[in-house]
C-alpha cells in the first residue's frame, strides 16, 4: 500500500482556506492505487488535475508513475489552493505545476487531445444554484464543495471539455456521490462523446455513497 502524501507542511491557516483531504480524496487515491499497474503500463506523459486543493491527489499519482516520468499540471480556482499544491509537490519531491484557473480553461487549446490522465474531485454537494454561484465567484474554500442543483453544476461544465482534453488512450477519473445520478453521467458521456465509463470504486462514508468513475475512449 502506498503512503498518503506528506501534508505536514500545511498549517491550520492553510486548512481554513483549502479543502483538507477527506473520504472523497481517499477513495480517489484508492482507485488510482487499484489501477496502478495499468496506469504505469500507459506510460502517461501529461497528467492534469482539476481543482487540486491541497495537491494530495497529484502528489499521490506521482508516487505511482514516478515524479519525473510525467508532467503534472494542476488548476484550482482558489489561489490559496494553488499555492498549497506547489508546496505539497515540493514536500513530496515532485514538481506540481499549479495554475489559478476555472476548471481546465487555460489548457483547452494547448493540450487538445494530449492529457493522458485527467482527475477531478469536484464540488459535488447539492446546494441551491445561488450558493454554488456565490462559492465559485468567491473563489474560496466553499468553492470546493457547493455543487448547485444535483451537485452537478460545476461537474457539467467540465464534462463538456473532457473529450477535447483527453488523449486517444487517456483516462478520466471523476469523484461523484449518489445524488449526482451516476448512471446518468455514465450514459451521457457515452452517448455524447463515446467515452466508456464504469464505476472504478464505490464506498459509503457516513451518509454519503461515494463513487469514482473511470472513463476511456470507446474502442472502434
Amino acid at each position: 500500500m502506498l503512503p498518503t502524501p506528506d501534508l505536514s507542511h500545511l498549517s491550520k491557516e492553510d486548512l481554513m482556506n483549502v479543502y483538507e483531504p477527506a473520504e472523497d480524496t481517499f477513495i480517489l487515491l484508492d482507485a488510482l492505487e487499484n489501477d496502478a499497474s495499468s496506469l504505469q503500463d500507459m506510460k502517461p506523459l501529461i497528467c492534469l488535475e482539476i481543482g487540486s486543493g491541497s495537491g494530495c491527489v497529484s502528489a499521490f499519482l506521482s508516487s505511482i508513475l514516478g515524479p519525473r516520468s510525467a508532467l503534472y499540471l494542476c488548476t484550482d480556482i482558489n489561489q490559496h489552493a494553488a499555492a498549497c499544491t506547489v508546496r505539497t509537490g515540493a514536500q513530496n519531491n515532485v514538481d506540481l505545476s499549479s495554475v489559478v484557473a476555472d476548471l481546465g480553461t487555460p489548457f483547452i487549446d494547448r493540450l487538445r487531445s494530449s492529457v493522458d490522465i485527467l482527475l477531478f474531485n469536484p464540488p459535488y454537494v447539492p446546494t441551491d444554484m445561488g450558493e454554488a454561484e456565490f462559492a465559485q465567484s468567491s473563489r474560496n474554500i466553499q468553492s470546493s464543495w457547493a455543487g448547485g442543483t444535483d451537485g452537478m453544476s460545476v461537474t457539467n461544465n467540465l464534462l463538456f471539455s473532457v473529450p477535447t482534453l483527453l488523449s486517444k488512450t487517456g483516462r478520466f477519473y471523476l469523484v461523484a456521490v449518489e445524488p449526482n445520478n451516476v448512471q446518468r453521467i455514465l450514459h451521457w458521456m457515452l452517448e455524447q462523446y463515446q467515452l466508456v465509463g464504469q464505476v472504478a470504486l464505490k464506498r459509503r462514508a457516513g451518509r454519503e455513497l461515494l463513487y469514482v468513475l473511470r472513463f476511456e475512449r470507446q474502442c472502434l
